[in-house]
């Protein structure tokens, strides 16, 4: 993202962005979106101020299926930042078998990598692809009497003739040699020692991680030969001609800058790592990771394979239901690391009313358009849409209440015999009616041992 784009990002900007996914919860949105300006503001402060001015990092609570993960989500899709989501529960003290909270840092970075490099192949992919069909139409032609249409490393093509050349070009093109294989070296990442070691119990995945960077040290550049049908070996060395065109010095320092500066870290189950004052055994472990995450939501500097990562302005929202404890009950050190709190209120039968017609993901539009590919149209009346909601809404209530996820049960129990059926029953257009919905779901709804198990 471009600064003038990220200038003309405001606040109310972004809220209205998130709007178009994510029903109610203004206040999260609206604390989301100020932080988010505040990293473009201080990347204008001029001077040390900048390296002063930290991050405000953010506490979400409210109950599951609310729109906490999808709104850190979305924002940082809308900000092109490299999102990692975590949950604190699969963290463990250090000293135990588990996840040390440094990977946090490294798969960060990960993503990042993962970001710039698609970012910056997306610029030469048009070069490369044009790079690999000559490289193909140089394997298609005959070489010479004898010789097969198989690459070899430093032998140049004989010339063909031009006219030759551009028939086999234009042919290519419109898939009149899709059928045909090719013999092309690609690059062989294969490890049996890895595939041993991944296998095995009580493996560290941070040991592990490591190994396979150090073992991936020693195999880097080799390559086996393989048959390919022209368009997989097409895309294939499509992908090798990006690789040569990408600067990847560059985009690494790029990656580490994006992951300092404009990484989000979404720590999920926060409240399980909670400790009542009063209470010790499991406590200990979890204040322990509490205190081994600290030092990372203070800021420090971790080594990662690309080099030094500090966190000094990485944006961490946390989130928790927290039923059984509250954020007061986190350790002081790190409460105060998360200094804006905001509650999300859990969702009625009008806010599912506005989730099933509203966003532009809507679960109806997208069992519809999964099922336009089998012929099959289904028109939603909007009272039918009204006694899903009710419905939704009620067994959250009388069982647990997950939210907006709910829908998704509901619907999959909908639709059920259509989805099953639809590519037997031909061209049709179906209306979604009350009575529908209550054909399908009444019986389930009533009973409610029955809704507990399956809606």
């Amino acid at each position: 993202m471009s600064s003038n784009d990220e200038a003309a990002l405001t606040p109310a900007k972004i809220v209205a962005e998130l709007d178009r996914y994510v029903i109610g919860q203004h206040d999260a949105k609206r604390a989301v979106a100020v932080a988010m300006r505040n990293r473009w503001r201080r990347q204008q402060v001029i001077g040390d101020m900048r390296e002063e001015i930290a991050p405000k990092n953010i506490i979400m609570m409210g109950p599951t299926g609310v729109g906490k993960t999808e709104i850190a989500r979305r924002l940082a899709r809308l900000a092109r930042a490299p999102f990692l989501k975590v949950e604190a529960s699969k963290f463990t003290e250090v000293g135990y078998v588990g996840r040390d909270v440094d990977s946090i840092v490294r798969d960060l970075m990960e993503v990042s990598i993962k970001l710039v490099r698609d970012e910056e192949a997306g610029k030469v992919r048009g070069r490369a692809k044009e790079a690999a069909e000559e490289r193909l139409l140089d394997l298609l032609l005959p070489r010479a009497a004898g010789r097969g249409f198989t690459e070899r490393a430093n032998e140049p093509a004989l010339p063909a003739a031009d006219s030759t050349r551009e028939k086999f070009r234009t042919m290519l093109r419109e898939g009149k040699l899709d059928d045909r294989e090719i013999e092309i070296e690609l690059a062989d990442d294969s490890n049996p020692l890895m595939s041993v070691l991944g296998g095995q119990p009580g493996i560290d995945e941070n040991a592990l991680s490591g190994l396979k960077d150090m073992l991936g040290q020693f195999g880097r550049g080799k390559t086996k030969r393989q048959k390919l049908k022209v368009p997989v070996a097409w895309r294939a060395l499509t992908e090798q001609e990006v690789d040569k065109l990408i600067d990847h010095e560059a985009a690494t320092r790029e990656a580490v800058n994006r992951a300092e500066n404009a990484g989000i870290v979404f720590i999920d189950e926060i409240d399980k790592i909670a400790t009542k004052s009063d209470r010790g055994g499991a406590d200990v472990s979890r204040e322990g990771v509490q205190r081994d995450l600290l030092p990372i939501v203070e800021g420090s500097t971790v080594t990662t394979k690309y080099g030094p990562v500090k966190t000094d302005h990485v944006l961490f929202i946390a989130a928790g239901a927290f039923h059984m404890t509250k954020p007061s009950d986190l350790i002081p050190e790190l409460q105060g690391r998360f200094p804006i709190r905001v509650e999300l209120t859990p969702l009625t039968a009008p806010d599912f009313v506005r989730i099933l017609t509203e966003p532009t993901n809507a679960l109806t539009r997208q069992y519809a358009a999964l099922l336009a590919t089998d012929n099959i149209t289904i028109e939603w009346q909007a009272e039918a849409i009204d006694e899903l909601a009710k419905i939704a809404a009620d067994v959250n209530q009388r069982t647990h209440d997950i939210g907006a996820r709910r829908l998704h049960t509901v619907l999959e129990r909908l639709l059920d015999d259509l989805l099953y059926n639809a590519p037997d029953i031909g061209t049709q257009t179906i209306p979604i009616t009350p009575a529908y919905v209550k054909q399908r779901l009444g019986q389930l709804v009533a009973d409610e041992d029955l809704a507990r198990y399956i809606l």
